[in-house]
C-alpha cells in the first residue's frame, strides 16, 4: 500500500536547509552548485536571452539567500520552492517595461541605419524645433536644451542641475506637451 503523504526530503537535503536556515555561506555555494545549472535553464526557457537569464538567476538566488527563513519544508521540496522563487522573477522580468522595450529594439550597430551616412544638408536645427522651444518657460527651455540638444540623460540633468530626478521628469514632460500643442 502506498502512503498518500508526500516523501520526506532525503537527510543530504534536510541537512543543506538548516544550514541554510542558519545563513551558512558555505551552504550557499553548496546550494549554488547543485541548483544553478537546473535553475538557469528553466529561467533561460522564459526570458530567452542568456544575459536576461544570468541576472535573473543571480538576483534570485539573493533573493533565496535574503528570504530562506520563508520556505516551509511541510509545504514542498526545497527545489521547488526556488524552482517557483525563479520562475515568478524571470515572469516579472519579461513583464518589466524594460525587458518589453529592449526586446523590440536591436543594437545600432546591428542596425541598417547605422551604415546609411547622413544627408550632408541634413541639419536638425533647421526643423524649427529649437526657436519653438524659446517659447518655453525658462526652467521647461532649460530641461529640453539638455535633455535635446546636449543629449544629456535626464539622471544627468537632474545631478547638473541639482534638482531631484522626479522634477527634471516632470518639466520634461510639460515641455513635451507644450512643444506638441505649438508644433500642431
Amino acid at each position: 500500500m502506498t502512503s498518500l503523504l508526500p516523501e520526506s526530503p532525503p537527510a543530504a537535503e534536510q541537512q543543506l536547509v538548516a544550514r541554510l536556515r542558519a545563513q551558512d555561506e558555505a551552504a550557499m555555494t553548496e546550494f549554488y552548485d547543485n541548483y544553478s545549472a537546473a535553475l538557469y535553464g528553466v529561467i533561460l526557457r522564459i526570458v530567452r536571452r542568456e544575459e536576461d537569464a544570468e541576472d535573473v538567476l543571480q538576483e534570485a538566488m539573493v533573493k533565496i539567500w535574503h528570504s530562506f527563513q520563508s520556505y516551509d519544508a511541510s509545504k514542498g521540496r526545497l527545489f521547488t520552492w526556488v524552482l517557483n522563487v525563479c520562475r515568478n522573477l524571470a515572469i516579472d522580468k519579461i513583464r518589466s517595461r524594460q525587458y518589453r522595450v529592449s526586446s523590440h529594439s536591436q543594437p545600432l550597430d546591428e542596425s541598417p541605419a547605422e551604415r546609411q551616412p547622413a544627408v550632408d544638408s541634413f541639419r536638425p536645427e533647421h526643423i524649427g524645433l529649437q526657436e519653438l522651444t524659446r517659447q518655453l518657460n525658462p526652467e521647461q527651455r532649460q530641461i529640453v536644451d539638455l535633455l535635446y540638444f546636449e543629449g544629456y540623460t535626464q539622471s544627468e540633468v537632474a545631478e547638473e542641475l541639482n534638482m531631484p530626478l522626479g522634477t527634471v521628469k516632470t518639466r520634461a514632460r510639460a515641455a513635451i506637451k507644450v512643444l506638441s500643442t505649438l508644433i500642431r
